[in-house]
């Protein structure tokens, strides 16, 4: 690719000191505004103090790897081709991707205030502010692999797309929209103010083609990407995207199955899980938000120390002796307790079925969707010795993961007769588990255990509305934050007072959350916030947000945004629509459209992706991000977005007769008259079952 001659905005400073402040932020813009640099770099080593993906194997043709350099080298000048084909082809070789590693910028990766962005658009700075949040070392589960969070979950594919799309985001203007085919940017195209700055598809695969192999073979030739849901979108804010989410679960299964009422913790409750990486980090903080003594198996010790150093966990312990006696006094003194063991999570299933302590909650968070790439960890096998045999063997790798699956659930299933309630977190956990003939199902082939969607998030939380909603103070400044908080904390409070009863708890769930917030040190990276709301505490959050930046009480913009698992943002038959039982949980029209929706609507960006929390080909998803910047326009978009984008999935699932969707439709169309759903008529079983009979069609006919 030629790459467009420009004039240095900025001098370069060369002296024999340490460049002041000032410097280094005219050389972090210098660097963004090349993009390719004019002179070939020097190769960079991989830093030894960060984590790293391991090695894949594509299994690609000789065609096909020769293909993998050719889509490499056509960003880079031909002079450069001779150096660079014989280095990615030993990239190809070594990682099974090609990264581009000498690219790596020099400038450190992580969300700088607004401000510093060489942009013309307040909205392309925005945009690359939450670009390297999502990279930042701090954030990011690989970094220098571009990988956010899941194994696999990346926001490009090379580090030549990352310096293209940061020069691309600096030049446009706010009549110009980039567009992103899976991490590549394919240019800017002219547009308008009001159209979305940013659009973005990752992984969109052709049905029949949407397969692992065909991801593995794709990725490779650097032609798609596995986006996960928010780092492909640039929203992700580390493990506290999640943690409001996994504290609503727990005290949703502990009030559903263990007689919790009201705002009673879970003090003296045992839950076991495994995972501290990226979004599974949360864990570890929602178990002691609940108060209930939280086990967390890791078998990396680099994420394990990083969620210890980050204060996301309290105590690790390598010795399964030492893990049951501190669980037993914590337990015994109701003492919240967020405990990591470094080991093998089928040890320990294993072991807590042979001893006689009550485990209460139970659940699984390890990247099922990526099973045989570093996404699940046979026992038996050292880190190191799993990733070897991932590459070297990976038949033999899957047979080993396979035979662990039916272990860990072997185990699981004896603490299930004791007591233990488990439940899928949405990991594609039962699926695989299934696929690897472990015995999770029931005689009538039902899944034994349940989604936690299906009968805990789904009924109490999404089918009213409530959902993953964020906010990043794009100042950087702790303070905005603190303000946010409060001003979030009055509108949840006034909500609350005059909430119906059906939403009540949801409510003062909500409120409780935010005003403890700040106190749980939940911040990684950016300035951002997660906080559970529905459609018109969205709308009413957006409002007072953009008054207190228009009145100079928050200094800065604001960005706003969610997580994909959410009310109407992702089609997942498995996990955000596993309760919706007409049939339709297969169909992904709801996401689709949730994006077109938003993009009309005037959300700042819109992201489409295949693949998820529960694997490529088994969900389709959407997000968006949306600048406030204290004008009566943002105020506008924001309004007019945030309604669709929540009545869009309640809509959906009131169409599918779910209860507390059909009362908050009602309720939205009530107060809102330009709102006009069709809702549906409910049928009588015995009617249907008497004409099923009478036309010869009772009983299965399936075969």
């Amino acid at each position: 690719m030629r790459r467009r001659q420009r004039e240095p905005l900025y001098n370069v400073v060369m002296a024999d000191r340490k460049p002041t402040p000032a410097e280094d932020l005219a050389s972090f813009r210098r660097e963004l505004l090349d993009g390719i640099p004019a002179q070939l770099p020097s190769m960079r080593a991989l830093d030894p103090t960060l984590d790293h993906a391991p090695p894949q194997n594509p299994r690609l043709t000789q065609s096909e790897r020769a293909l993998a350099v050719a889509n490499a080298l056509r960003y880079l000048p031909r002079a450069w081709h001779g150096v660079l084909a014989t280095e990615f082809a030993r990239e190809l070789a070594q990682h099974g991707q090609i990264f581009m590693h000498r690219f790596r910028p020099q400038h450190a990766l992580y969300a700088r205030p607004i401000d510093h962005y060489p942009a013309r658009s307040r909205q392309a700075a925005a945009l690359m502010l939450m670009i390297q949040n999502n990279l930042d070392p701090q954030v990011a589960q690989f970094p220098e692999e571009l990988i956010t969070y899941g194994g696999n979950g990346a926001v490009f594919g090379n580090w030549v797309q990352y310096r293209l799309t940061m020069r691309y985001l600096a030049e446009m203007t706010d009549e110009q929209t980039l567009v992103m085919y899976s991490g590549h940017p394919l240019g800017l195209f002219p547009s308008h103010p009001e159209a979305p700055r940013v659009v973005v598809t990752n992984g969109m695969m052709v049905p029949e083609y949407s397969t692992l192999d065909e991801y593995a073979r794709g990725r490779a030739q650097g032609v798609t990407l596995y986006g996960q849901m928010t780092a492909g979108s640039y929203m992700y804010i580390g493990p506290q995207g999640i943690v409001h989410g996994t504290t609503l679960t727990l005290l949703g299964a502990a009030r559903l199955y263990l007689n919790l009422k009201g705002d009673a913790g879970l003090h003296g409750r045992v839950f076991v899980t495994s995972g501290l990486g990226g979004m599974s980090g949360a864990q570890a903080k929602a178990a002691t938000i609940a108060g209930a003594v939280g086990v967390v198996a890791e078998i990396n010790p680099a994420p394990l120390k990083r969620r210890m150093d980050q204060g996301w966990l309290m105590e690790a312990e390598s010795d399964l002796d030492k893990v049951l006696s501190r669980v037993e006094r914590a337990v015994r003194d109701k003492q919240p307790l967020s405990l990591g063991y470094l080991g093998n999570v089928v040890d320990l299933w294993e072991r807590l079925a042979r001893e006689g302590l009550p485990i209460d909650l139970g659940s699984d968070q390890t990247s099922l969707h990526n099973p045989f790439q570093g996404g699940y960890y046979p026992a038996g096998l050292s880190l190191e010795m799993a990733r070897r045999m991932m590459k070297d063997d990976p038949a033999g790798f899957r047979e080993a993961v396979d035979a662990s699956l039916r272990r860990q659930v072997s185990a699981i299933n004896t603490l299930a007769k004791r007591g233990l309630y488990f439940w899928d977190y949405g990991n594609a956990f039962l699926v695989e588990a299934q696929r690897a003939g472990a015995e999770v199902s029931l005689p009538n082939g039902e899944f034994r255990y349940p989604s936690y969607v299906e009968d805990i998030m789904g009924p109490m939380c999404f089918d009213y509305g409530f959902g993953p909603f964020r906010w990043v103070c794009c100042s950087g400044d702790p303070r905005d934050l603190e303000t946010t908080d409060s001003i979030a904390a009055d509108v949840i409070a006034t909500q609350a007072a005059v909430a119906p009863q059906e939403i009540k708890q949801q409510m003062l769930d909500n409120l409780r959350w935010i005003e403890e917030a700040g106190s749980h040190r939940m911040v990684v990276g950016s300035q951002a916030r997660i906080l559970y709301a529905d459609r018109q505490g969205r709308r009413l959050l957006a409002a007072a947000f953009n008054t207190a930046i228009a009145r100079g009480v928050v200094h800065g913009p604001i960005v706003l945004g969610r997580d994909h698992h959410d009310v109407s943002g992702t089609d997942s038959p498995w996990r955000e629509t596993a309760n919706i039982r007409d049939g339709s949980r297969f169909t992904a029209d709801m996401a689709v459209q949730n994006v077109i929706g938003d993009a009309f609507r005037g959300a700042t960006w819109v992201s489409l992706h295949n693949g998820g929390g529960v694997g490529w080909g088994k969900v389709i998803n959407g997000g968006f991000g949306l600048l406030l910047d204290g004008t009566q326009q943002a105020a506008d978009r924001a309004h007019s977005m945030l309604g669709w984008d929540v009545a869009n999935g309640v809509a959906r699932r009131a169409w599918a007769r779910n209860p507390g969707a059909l009362f908050a439709i009602r309720e939205a169309m009530k107060s809102e008259p330009a709102l006009q759903v069709t809702l549906p008529e409910s049928a009588d079983a015995t009617l249907i079952e008497a004409a099923l009979a009478r036309a010869g069609l009772g009983g299965d006919t399936s075969a």
